[in-house]
């Protein structure tokens, strides 16, 4: 009986060490799976708030506007179901309209703002160092202090910088080729933006040296102004113009087209939105995939990354694109040269 009876101890202790292995095991794999799980799944059922701050119109960038969202969708982030956006636009205002939507958005307790362009992202950086700042295309962000450097933004701001100044000069050498004889081109520049001076810094010294004399001609993106600007550059007898790239522009590109035909001025533009909607040339970057790329980076900080910890990048595919149509409309015969460069030409 005794033997019998250790045997059956012996089994009973065996099972319970076993059991209570299996149990430490089971809880071991909960914890490792919580701790490596997104911390996404960490924060379920929560609806992130975030800002879209822009200095012009809704309408007028809905190109942007729609690529970020659909992105946004493919990436699985739902408006009304784990996100909700707060679209801020200052309609062509001034810098000072886009400061205060900026300081709304932050008094709304976004968890992130997305900002067009350099105006934008610096009202929102000057209105928040804690909310993360997705900038969109901003002219040279490390000289004007947006960011640290292209690898290493620090603090709260990253995204996509333009490349607005250098690409501006590119613009200017098409623009030579492009129309004979050419000696003065006018540029117009949205009064006290902040890319206006890292843009002309270097266009004026490509002007020079392509031996070509550039007007700055300032105006507001209105109706009156642009009509304004376009008599202007017609007084002073100039060849073509150029458009500044900043958004403000980009919303009334359909009055700029209108002018520029009206008054049988070549120009070149830094969307190719500009060319697909009957403006002579572009040359530029994808304005739509900027902005799938900046729902890239909505989406890494959503699910946890740091602004400082995610490098700044800038476009790496640039497009030139001709409308021949265009040209006739006023009178002007492109060089096959040019248009051997083109990579689309529109008939």
């Amino acid at each position: 009986m005794r033997r019998g009876e250790c045997g059956v101890s012996s089994v009973e202790d065996g099972g319970k060490e076993k059991h209570m292995k299996k149990k430490v095991g089971v809880t071991l794999g909960a914890l490792l799976f919580a701790l490596s799980f997104p911390v996404q799944a960490q924060q379920a059922g929560k609806i992130f708030r975030i800002g879209f701050l822009d200095s012009s119109t809704a309408s007028g960038n809905a190109v942007a506007v729609d690529a970020f969202r659909q992105e946004l969708v493919k990436l699985g982030w739902i408006e009304g179901k784990n996100l909700n956006i707060e679209y801020q636009f200052a309609e062509n205002k001034g810098a000072e309209r886009v400061s205060a939507l900026a300081s709304e958005l932050v008094r709304l307790h976004v968890d992130l703002i997305v900002a067009s362009g350099a105006g934008p992202t610096v009202a929102a950086k000057n209105a928040t160092t804690t909310i993360p700042i997705v900038m969109a295309n901003a002219s040279d962000p490390v000289a004007a202090g947006l960011i640290a450097s292209l690898a290493r933004p620090g603090g709260n701001v990253t995204g996509l910088a333009s490349l607005s100044p250098q690409l501006n000069t590119k613009r200017l050498e098409i623009l030579k080729d492009a129309v004979p004889k050419l000696s003065r081109v006018g540029f117009l520049l949205g009064a006290g933006n902040i890319a206006d001076t890292l843009q002309l810094k270097e266009l004026r010294v490509a002007a020079q040296s392509l031996k070509l004399t550039l007007e700055e001609i300032e105006t507001q993106a209105d109706a009156k102004s642009l009509e304004r600007a376009f008599q202007t550059a017609k007084q002073k007898q100039l060849g073509a113009i150029m458009t500044q790239a900043t958004r403000p522009f980009f919303a009334e590109r359909k009055r700029i087209l209108e002018l520029a035909a009206k008054h049988r001025l070549p120009a070149i533009y830094a969307q190719k939105e500009y060319v697909d909607e009957g403006g002579l040339m572009s040359y530029g970057a994808d304005f739509a995939d900027d902005y799938r790329q900046v729902a890239r980076y909505v989406d890494k900080i959503l699910k946890g990354a740091k602004p400082a910890d995610l490098p700044a990048q800038q476009p790496t595919k640039f497009e030139f694109v001709i409308n021949l149509k265009a040209a006739k409309q006023i009178g002007l015969t492109i060089p096959p040269t040019v248009l051997y460069q083109a990579d689309k030409v529109l008939k």
